[in-house]
């Protein structure tokens, strides 16, 4: 189940960035410029952190933590 999640979520992270250019290209300035730019990391982090924790579920299922 959790590698269908990063599978998908890698596999979408270009399009997320893509999406978020062009909200960036509209009338949006500022902090919310900046606020809707960090949408793309957090993004990454969340997909990232899905990875960790099946790479840890494996580790404690075989019994090496």
């Amino acid at each position: 189940m959790g590698f269908i999640v990063i599978l998908v979520g890698t596999s979408l992270a270009p399009t997320v960035a893509d999406q978020v250019v062009a909200a960036q290209a509209g009338n949006v300035t500022g902090a919310s410029s900046t606020i809707l730019g960090l949408t793309t990391l957090f993004y990454v982090l969340g997909v990232a952190s899905a990875g960790i924790s099946v790479a840890a579920q494996g580790l404690r299922a075989s019994g090496l933590v």
